[in-house]
Parts: C-alpha cells; structure tokens; sequence
C-alpha cells in the first residue's frame, strides 16, 4: 500500500503517502505507528521501513478482507490457507484418534525456514535436540500451573498420538481467523502439561497478568521495535511492551535479522508470562525461555 489513514486520539484523522510518513522524523514516526488503517477496509496497519534486501518502504496489514482493493494476495497466501486447514483438519480428526477429547500437540522442532536444509545452515540438528530442555516448562510450579493442567490425566501416548503443528502453523491460523482461538481443544506443549486453547492462546491486544504468573501463547502482529532491539511493541495495544532483551541474539541469529526495521509489520507468536510494571501503567510479556523454539517471527508478506 502506498497510501494510508492515521487515527490518533485527540487529532484530525490524516492520510500519509509512503513518501509523505518516511519524510517524518524517527520520533513522530513512533508516535504514529500504531494508529495507521487500512484505506480500502479500514483494517489495522503497519509501516515497514526499507530493507536491506532493496524492498521499498511501504504500508501493509495482515489484517485486510478479502474484499478490500488495497488486498493484493502474495505467495504466502496460499501458505496461510493451508496453514488455517491443516488446523481445521487437526481439530476435525481428533474424535477418531483420541475418542472424547480434541487434542493437537505442538512441535518445537517445526523447520523455520522449510527452503533450507539444516545442512544448509550449519546445524547439527541431533546436538540440538540433545541440549534441548524442555524451555522451563519441566521447571514448572505448581502453583504456575493451570488447574485444568493439574486435573487433567495427561499420559504421553495421547500426547505422542495426536497431531503436531509448529508454531508457524498456529500463528498463520490465527492471523487468518480460524476458530482456533476460541476453541475447548486440547493442546499439549510437552507429554505432560495440556491447556485449552481458548485458554493457552491470547491476542496482545488482549493480554492481561494471569494469577500466579500462569505462561501463556501471545500472539499477534509488532507495529515496530526500538533502536537497542529490547522491546517490541504490539501493533494493538499501547499499554503492553514486550521485552527481548534476554533472547535478543538467539532471536536475531535463529531468523536472520539484525535491526529494528527487521521487526516492522512481523507477526509473533510467543510462549511467555504477562504482568505489570511497578506503577502499573503498562504491561510487560517476557518470554518464558531463552530456548527460541517458543517462539515464531512470520515476516510481512
């Protein structure tokens, strides 16, 4: 999009050309980041700055209808479509493999870049797996742990037998709407601890500090990151700031980014626990481990 509307509280409504928002300071930029919409459908927006890659700076949204004339379908289209049926496919069989329950399980070791072999970049994909743990969730207190988890059996075949998804499967449905989101289906994150996805997974815009710290799978789309690369901020909610400081170079080495602009406009899922800060003006996410499995970046299409 080379056009786009900006809706700021307390100010005229404004449309900014490309040209006309990268003109604007560092400063005002941020300021206006995430209050930018969708010309055609009126769907929450993103700036992205230009990249190292020669790509021109630009508008988008992942948030379009179907409808809109600022909506031009990209390769990763497809991909999102069949990401959102492979879920819808995973909760439809359920009933046969695991009788009464609705159950998925979730693959940490889901390729990140299905183009490239492990070979490729220099992985040892078995030492990984080795040094692996379990990302915190082993170390786990009960009082951290939701009662639904505690009271639920949850013997490992069920949990080995039901299908798995990659993050990256789970964040495209979600963008693109599935019903997953508010669903009673099972979903293990280890052989051990299951949650219900209605439950385990919540939008930024809607995220709140949970009793006791209990993790949960954010997800949603990042207006932009600061300068030093420790927060990222939700394109939907300004009172919420998500910390990456203590994951920042394994982030960066894991999806080949290395600034700010990298983050522009990208879709994150991420395991992790939401509180506030001291004065409770604002809530922060921190990730739940370093192990960067827990997490996935899907960069704007």
């Amino acid at each position: 999009m080379l056009d786009i509307r900006c809706e700021l509280n307390g100010e005229p409504a404004k449309v900014f050309s490309v040209f006309g928002f990268m003109a604007l300071t560092d400063a005002e930029q941020a300021r206006l980041r995430q209050s930018l919409y969708c010309l055609g459908c009126g769907a929450k927006a993103y700036f992205r700055r230009a990249a190292r890659d020669g790509k021109a700076a630009c508008f988008g949204s992942l948030y379009h209808r179907d409808d809109c004339p600022e909506y031009h379908p990209s390769s990763s289209r497809s991909e999102e479509e069949a990401s959102l049926e492979a879920v819808r496919e995973a909760m439809a069989s359920q009933e046969a493999i695991c009788l009464v329950l609705d159950v998925i399980s979730i693959d940490l070791d889901a390729r990140v870049r299905p183009e490239r072999s492990a070979k490729a970049d220099g992985i040892d994909v078995n030492k990984v797996k080795r040094e692996a743990t379990q990302a915190g969730l082993a170390k786990l207190a009960p009082s951290q742990v939701e009662a639904e988890v505690l009271s639920a059996p949850a013997p490992s075949s069920l949990a080995t037998s039901a299908p798995k998804l990659g993050l990256k499967k789970l964040l495209q449905s979600l963008l693109r709407g599935s019903e997953l989101g508010r669903s009673d289906l099972w979903i293990y994150t280890d052989e051990v601890h299951r949650w219900r996805a209605k439950n385990l997974l919540v939008n930024f815009a809607d995220a709140e500090p949970t009793a006791n710290g209990a993790p949960r799978l954010y997800w949603g789309n990042i207006s932009h990151a600061d300068k030093e690369l420790n927060w990222l901020n939700p394109l939907d909610n300004r009172a919420l700031g998500i910390t990456i400081s203590d994951i920042r170079e394994p982030l960066l080495k894991r999806f080949g980014l290395s600034t700010a602009a990298d983050f522009d406009g990208v879709a994150l899922i991420l395991f992790g626990k939401c509180f506030y800060t001291k004065d409770k003006k604002r809530k922060i996410i921190k990730p739940w481990s370093r192990d960067t499995r827990w997490l996935y970046l899907l960069p704007p299409s």
